[in-house]
C-alpha cells in the first residue's frame, strides 16, 4: 500500500495557490500594459466644487422688505436665509453663519444696501453692490433683545426697539451706537404703575422728522420729540397694538388691534380716537360694541391723489370662521375685498410710486408673502387680478418624490416642451408687468441645454428648462389621469398598498433623444408615455397586469446543485395586452377566494372613461403588479427604458421582469435566482412572514412619523436611496423556485451569526441620524415586516443598462444586451436579440438568452456605463423621435435607431470595457474577457449615495456623492481620483434622495422641501460664475422730493427736515454703552468694498447720472436766467415808453 504524505500535498495546494495568483497578476498587468496606451485628458485641474444657484421658493419665510427704486424684493427666513429676487432670472441667494431666523430687512432705498435684524438679537449690514453680496458690518446686543428696527428713508441713523421698551439708535455707515437713548420710562407717562411691554413699531412724522411715533405692545403710543427728548403725545387704548400706518400728511395715524379693530387717531388730540371700526366684526343693533374679532396682525394706510385711500390688512377675521383660510382686506372707499389666501399670510408690503413717505402713495400692488407662496395683486384694475409670477416657486406645488438631471440635451427638446407646455397655462393674470424688476442679467452663458424633471407625490411630473443658470417651468404632466381617483376615504379600495399619495413617482427613466418617458410609482405600477404633438382620445388605456413572485423554502448552498435557468425567448405572451397574462407554472394558491385572500389584483384601479390626452406626453403602456396569493406586490426598486429595442426594464426584491412596450407584452420575469442558475454565489434565506397592509408610502417628507430610527439609519443599496432601508419587501413571483439545503445546521447556524456581527459592524459605520424626522424622511415604503437581517440579505434588483455589447467571452460582434445590477454586487448580463426591420419587430418576439454574472463588487450596484477601446463613452442607444400619431403612410417609413460603431473583436483582444460603481467601489472590466483591468476602493467608513458616468468638456469622469459629505470624481478607465471635497454632511435624508450628477460638471440636490441648490464640479463654470451671475444692484436715479409749493414754503407748511447727525452724533450724544453691543466687522467687510469699488462700470455709470443730472439743472438753470433777462428788457421797453408818453405833459393833462 502507498504511504500517503501530507507534505507533498501541501506543497501542491501551494503551487496551485501561486500559480494561480501569479497567472491573476499577469492578467492584470497584461489589462493594464493594455490601457496604458488610452490617453486620459481629464486632470485634476479640471475639477473645482462650488454652489451656483438655488432655485425655487425660500423655505419657512419670516419677513420681507422692498426697495422701491431698484426695485428689488429680499425674503428672510427662519433658518437665517436670505433670498434677493429682481427680473425673471436675476435672483441670490446669502446666508447668516448664526442660522438664526430673520425678523426684519430695511432696504437703504437706492443705495445697494440692506440692514437683517435676526432672532439672536443682532442687525448686519448687506453689500448689495457685488454679485454675491456680502456683510459689511454686524451688531450683537448683549442685554436686549430686538423686537423692531425702522430706517428712515435717506437716512443713516436705524431705529432700534427692544423688549425692554427702549429704542437705540445706529450709525449704518460705521454700525456703532449713538448715546442717545429714548427709555421706556421716560417716554410713558410718570404715573403710569406697569410696564409697556415691548416695543412693537417705531416711524418718524411724514411731516416732521422730528417727531418719532412709538408704539408699545399694551397699547400705548407716544409722539416723541427728538429734540427737546420728551414726549408730545400720548394715546391710550385698551387692547393691545400689533401695527402703525402714518398718513401721508401726518395729521393721522391709525392702529390695528388685537380685537380686531382699527382705530384712527388725530396726532393732536390724544384724549380719545377719531373713529373706531370693526372691519369684519358683527354689528349689533342696539349699538353696543361689537363682538370681538381675530387680531389685525398689520394694516397700511396709502392715499391717492384721484380718490380714496387705500387701507390693506390681514387679519381680524371673526372668530366663527373656524376653518376660514388666511385673508387680505382691501378697503377702498365703501367698498371692502376680501382676498383669500391658499396659505396663511407672513407678510404683505404695498408697492407705490414714490419712495418719499410725505406725499401721495399712489399705491399700485400688494406684496403677499404666504408660508408657501409669494403673491402680488394688481391695485389698479378691478377685481384685484395677481401677476404672473415669473419665478420658479412652484416646486414644492406637490412635494417632490424623485429628481433626475439633464445637461447638454437635445436643442430640439427644450422647444418642442415649451410648444405643449405653454397651452396648460392659467389664464386670468394682470395685463401689466411683473412689479419686480430690478437688476440685470448676467453676461455670460453655458453654451449647453439643461433640463430638470421632478417627480411629485401627486403623480405629477415637471419638465424645468434649467439652460443658463435659470429655471423655468415647460410642461406639466399628470400621471393620475390614468387611475380611478376614489371620491373619499371612504370608497379607498383595499388593495392599495399605500395610505397616502398612491400615485407618487417614484422613479423616472427618460431618453431624450427620443422622448420617451418611463416612469415607476409607488404603487408599483410602471407608465410608459410617447411624446405627441397632436391631441388624441384613448378609448381604453393599454394595461398589463404581470405577477411577480418569488418563494425561497430553505438556506441554499452556493455549491448547491440547483435548476439551471434556461434561455427563454418569451416565457409569457398575450394577445391581449388588457388581460393578465397566463402562468408558466400552475399555482396552488392562485385563487383562493373561499379564504379571502387577495389574488390578481393591481393595486390601483384603471380609469374605464374615456382618456382625452393633449398634446405632449400620452400614454403607451400601463404596467402593474398584481397581488398574489394575499400579498401585496413589492415596490419598484431600480427601472430602465431603451427606444432603440422598444423595451423596458424594472425590477424589486422578487426578480425582474422585460416588457416590450411596442408589442404590449411581457418578455421576461424572473425571480433573482433564476437569473444565476447553478452559479448562485449567495445564500437564500426563508422568508418571514409580512403584513398585508402597507402604512403608508412615506415618498414625502413628513410622512415617516412611524418609522423606528434603526430603520431611518440604514445603509441603502441602490442608486434610489432607500432598497436596503424598506423597499425590500416579501412577495412571491410568477416562478416558484425550490432548492434544496445541503449546508449542515451548525454551518447556518454560524452563517447567521457572521451575517449578524457584518450587519452590525455595516449599521455602526454607515449610520446616519435624522434630527427632524418629519420634516426629513425619504423613505419610499415602510412596509417591510421582514427582520432587519432578512433585509439585508435579501437580495434587490438595483439598477439597469441597455447598449449594444460584448455580453459573452467568445463573442466578436456586439449585440444588443441588458446589464443588470444587484444589491448584492452583482453585474449580471442578459443577451437580447432584436428584430432588424421596423415590419419585424412589431411582428416577432425578441429573444432572450441568460449570460450569467460578469463581475461582483463590494455593496449595491449604483451605476454601470460603457467605453469604447479609446476609452470614450459610449452614448446610450436611441431611435429617433418621430410623430407617433403621424398618418398611416408616414408611419411605414423606415427608422432605424441610431448605430453605435459595432467593434469587431478580434481574438483574445478586448475592444470594449464596462464601468461599474457600487455603494463601495469601481471597477472597469474589458468585454468580452471579462478580466477586471482597474480598481478603486471609493470608500471603507461611508457609502456611495449617488454616482454617475459623466461627460466633461476635457473628457469622461466618474462622480460619486458619499453619505459622509464627499463629492469626489474619479478618471475613466484607470479610477484615479480627482476630485474629493468634503461637501455638505449628510443631515437631510432629502438631500441622498435627490441629489444627482449630471454632463458638463452640474449637479443639484432638493436642499429644503421648497428649494433646489445647483452645483457645480467644473473648473471652467466656476472661473465663469462671475460672469454668468446677474447683478442685484444698478445705477437709478432717485425720483425727485415732492415739490412743497409756494404757500407752503412761505409759511412753513411742508416737511421739516432734520439734521439727526447734530442729535444722534458722537459729539451731540456722546458715546453708548460698551457693553450694551458688540460690533463685528464682516466678513465680506473689505471684499464688499473691493467688490464695490471693483464695479468700475456701475460707479461710472452713476457719476455719469449725477453729471447728467447737474448739467440738466444748470441747463434749466441758464433757461430761467434767459427768460428773466428778456421779461427784465421788456418792463424796461415798457417803463421808457411810458416815460417818453407823459414826459412834457403836466399834472392836470394827465
Amino acid at each position: 500500500m502507498k504511504k500517503f504524505n501530507i507534505r507533498k500535498v501541501l506543497d501542491g495546494l501551494t503551487a496551485a495557490s501561486s500559480s494561480s495568483s501569479a497567472a491573476a497578476a499577469a492578467s492584470l498587468q497584461s489589462g493594464n500594459r493594455e490601457n496604458d496606451m488610452i490617453q486620459e485628458t481629464l486632470q485634476s485641474e479640471h475639477f473645482q466644487l462650488c454652489k451656483t444657484l438655488r432655485h425655487g421658493f425660500p423655505y419657512q419665510p419670516s419677513s420681507m422688505a422692498f426697495d422701491p427704486v431698484q426695485k428689488i424684493l429680499a425674503i428672510g427666513t427662519q433658518s437665517g436665509a436670505l433670498r434677493l429676487f429682481g427680473r425673471a432670472g436675476v435672483e441670490c441667494y446669502c446666508q447668516h453663519e448664526s442660522g438664526s431666523a430673520v425678523i426684519q430687512l430695511e432696504f437703504l432705498v437706492n443705495e445697494g444696501a440692506l440692514v437683517s435684524a435676526l432672532a439672536d438679537d443682532s442687525i448686519h449690514l448687506w453689500n448689495l453692490r457685488q454679485k454675491l453680496p456680502a456683510i459689511l458690518h454686524s451688531l450683537k446686543f448683549n442685554r436686549e433683545r430686538i423686537t423692531f428696527c425702522h430706517l428712515p428713508f435717506q437716512s443713516k441713523w436705524l431705529y432700534v426697539g427692544t423688549e425692554r421698551g427702549n429704542i437705540h439708535i445706529v450709525n449704518v455707515e460705521s454700525f456703532t451706537l449713538s448715546g442717545y437713548v429714548i427709555m421706556w420710562n421716560k417716554a410713558i407717562e410718570l404715573s403710569s404703575k406697569t410696564h409697556p411691554g415691548p416695543v412693537v413699531h417705531i416711524s418718524d412724522n411724514p411731516m416732521d422728522e422730528g417727531k418719532l411715533l412709538i408704539g408699545f405692545e399694551c397699547g400705548i403710543v407716544v409722539l416723541w420729540d427728538l429734540k427737546s427728548k420728551k414726549a408730545d403725545y400720548r394715546y391710550n387704548y385698551d387692547e393691545a397694538i400689533h401695527s402703525v400706518a402714518w398718513h401721508h400728511e401726518g395729521k393721522q395715524f391709525v392702529c390695528s388691534h388685537s380685537d380686531g379693530t382699527l382705530t384712527t387717531w388725530n396726532v393732536r388730540a390724544p384724549a380719545k380716537p377719531a373713529q373706531i371700526i370693526t372691519p369684519h366684526g358683527k354689528q349689533p343693533k342696539d349699538g353696543k360694541k361689537p363682538e370681538p374679532c381675530k387680531p389685525i396682525l398689520k394694516v397700511e394706510y396709502k392715499t391717492t391723489r384721484a380718490g380714496d385711500p387705500f387701507m390693506i390688512l390681514c387679519g381680524g377675521l371673526s372668530y366663527d370662521t373656524v376653518g376660514r383660510r388666511a385673508c387680505l382686506t382691501v378697503m377702498h372707499g365703501k367698498s371692502t375685498a376680501v382676498l383669500e389666501m391658499d396659505y396663511p399670510i407672513v407678510d404683505f408690503l404695498t408697492l407705490c410710486e414714490t419712495p418719499y413717505p410725505n406725499d401721495f402713495q399712489e399705491p399700485y400692488a400688494v406684496v403677499v408673502l404666504l408660508e408657501k407662496d409669494l403673491v402680488v395683486i394688481d391695485l389698479a384694475q378691478i377685481g384685484y387680478p395677481i401677476f404672473e409670477n415669473p419665478y420658479p416657486l412652484s416646486i414644492h406645488e406637490s412635494p417632490v418624490t424623485c429628481c433626475e438631471y439633464f445637461a447638454d440635451c437635445p436643442a430640439e427638446v427644450i422647444p418642442a416642451l415649451y410648444s405643449v407646455g405653454s397651452r396648460q397655462k392659467r389664464q386670468g393674470f394682470s395685463k401689466k408687468e411683473w412689479p419686480v424688476s430690478g437688476g440685470n442679467w448676467g453676461q455670460g452663458t453655458l453654451s449647453f441645454s439643461e433640463i430638470i424633471i421632478t417627480g411629485h407625490a401627486d403623480g405629477s411630473i415637471k419638465f424645468w428648462d434649467a439652460s443658463a443658470l435659470m429655471l423655468q417651468v415647460l410642461y406639466k404632466l399628470k400621471t393620475a389621469k390614468v387611475f380611478e381617483k376614489p371620491r373619499g376615504k371612504e370608497e379607498k379600495s383595499s388593495t392599495e398598498i399605500v395610505d397616502e399619495d398612491p400615485f407618487a413617482i417614484q422613479i423616472l427613466s427618460w431618453c431624450p433623444e427620443s422622448r420617451v418617458l418611463c416612469v415607476a410609482g409607488v404603487s408599483a405600477h410602471v407608465i410608459v408615455y410617447r411624446f405627441s404633438k397632436q391631441e388624441v382620445t384613448t378609448e381604453v388605456v393599454q394595461l398589463l397586469e404581470v405577477r411577480m413572485q418569488c418563494e425561497l423554502n430553505e438556506v441554499e448552498s452556493p455549491e448547491g446543485g440547483g435548476e439551471q435557468a434556461s434561455a427563454v425567448s418569451t416565457p409569457g405572451t398575450s394577445s391581449s395586452p388588457q388581460t393578465s397574462l397566463p402562468q408558466s407554472h400552475p399555482s396552488t394558491s392562485s385563487n383562493n377566494s373561499s379564504d379571502g385572500l387577495r389574488d390578481n389584483v393591481p393595486c390601483l384601479k384603471v380609469r374605464s372613461s374615456p382618456l382625452k390626452q393633449s398634446p405632449g406626453y400620452q400614454v403607451e403602456l400601463l404596467i402593474q403588479l398584481v397581488w398574489v396569493s394575499g400579498e401585496p406586490p413589492q415596490q419598484i426598486t431600480s427601472l430602465a427604458v431603451n427606444s432603440a429595442y422598444g423595451l423596458v426594464a424594472f425590477g424589486n426584491g422578487n426578480g425582474l421582469a422585460v416588457v416590450d412596450y411596442l408589442q404590449k407584452t411581457l418578455l421576461l420575469n424572473m425571480s433573482i435566482a433564476e437569473l444565476y442558475g447553478s452559479t448562485d454565489p449567495h445564500h437564500r434565506q426563508p422568508r418571514s412572514p409580512r403584513k398585508a397592509r402597507q402604512p403608508s408610502a412615506g415618498l414625502c417628507d413628513g410622512n415617516d412619523a412611524s418609522a423606528t430610527p434603526e430603520e431611518k439609519c440604514k445603509s441603502p443599496t441602490s442608486a434610489k436611496i432607500s432598497r436596503k432601508i424598506n423597499m425590500i419587501a416579501d412577495q412571491k413571483d410568477e416562478r416558484r423556485v425550490r432548492r434544496h439545503c445541503s449546508l449542515p445546521a451548525k454551518k447556518q447556524q454560524s452563517c447567521v451569526k457572521e451575517m449578524k456581527r457584518k450587519q452590525a459592524a455595516s449599521f455602526r459605520e454607515t449610520s446616519l441620524r435624522d434630527p427632524n424626522a418629519r420634516d426629513n424622511s425619504f423613505s419610499r415604503s415602510r412596509s417591510s415586516s421582514v427582520t432587519s437581517l432578512d433585509r439585508e440579505s435579501r437580495e434587490v434588483i438595483s439598477s439597469f443598462y441597455f447598449c449594444d455589447s460584448l455580453s459573452k467571452k467568445s463573442e466578436t460582434v456586439a449585440l444588443p444586451s441588458l446589464w443588470v445590477g444587484t444589491s448584492l454586487g452583482s453585474m449580471l448580463t442578459i443577451a437580447l436579440t432584436v428584430p432588424s426591420t421596423p415590419e419585424q419587430r412589431m411582428q416577432q418576439p425578441v429573444g432572450v438568452c441568460f449570460c450569467g454574472s460578469v463581475v461582483r463588487l463590494k455593496g449595491g450596484i449604483l451605476r454601470m456605463a460603457q467605453l469604447d477601446a479609446s476609452g470614450t463613452l459610449l452614448p446610450h442607444v436611441y431611435e429617433p423621435w418621430y410623430e407617433p400619431n403621424a398618418p398611416e403612410e408616414e408611419k411605414e417609413r423606415p427608422r432605424r435607431r441610431r448605430p453605435t460603431s459595432p467593434p469587431s473583436s478580434q481574438e483574445n483582444q478586448d475592444c470594449q470595457y464596462a464601468v461599474v460603481c457600487s455603494e463601495k467601489q469601481a471597477k472597469v472590466v474589458a468585454l468580452p474577457s471579462q478580466n477586471c483591468i482597474y480598481e478603486h476602493n471609493i470608500t471603507e467608513a461611508s457609502f456611495v449615495l449617488r454616482a454617475d458616468v459623466v461627460t466633461m468638456p476635457a473628457g469622461v469622469g466618474l462622480a460619486c456623492f458619499c453619505a459622509n459629505g464627499h463629492i469626489m470624481t474619479l478618471s475613466v478607465p484607470s479610477l484615479r481620483p480627482l476630485l474629493d471635497v468634503n461637501y455638505l454632511p449628510l443631515t437631510d435624508m432629502r438631500i441622498a434622495r435627490t441629489f444627482c450628477f449630471s454632463n458638463q460638471g452640474q449637479a443639484l440636490y432638493l436642499t429644503s422641501p421648497t428649494e433646489i441648490q445647483r452645483i457645480t464640479y467644473s473648473q471652467e463654470t466656476c472661473d465663469n460664475l462671475q460672469e454668468m451671475l446677474g447683478e442685484l444692484f444698478t445705477p437709478v436715479e432717485t425720483p425727485e422730493a415732492p415739490n412743497r409749493g409756494f404757500f407752503k414754503g412761505l409759511f412753513g407748511g411742508g416737511a421739516q427736515s432734520l439734521d439727526r447727525e447734530d442729535l444722534f452724533g458722537e459729539v451731540a450724544a456722546g458715546k453708548a454703552s460698551r457693553s450694551l453691543a458688540q460690533h463685528i466687522p464682516g466678513p465680506g467687510g473689505m471684499e464688499g468694498m473691493k467688490g464695490a469699488a471693483s464695479g468700475v462700470v456701475g460707479e461710472l455709470a452713476r457719476a455719469r447720472i449725477a453729471l447728467d443730472e447737474r448739467g440738466q439743472k444748470l441747463g434749466e438753470l441758464e433757461e430761467r436766467t434767459a427768460a428773466m433777462m428778456s421779461s427784465a428788457d421788456s418792463f424796461s421797453r415798457h417803463a421808457h415808453d411810458i416815460m417818453l408818453k407823459y414826459k412834457d405833459k403836466k399834472w392836470y393833462q394827465l
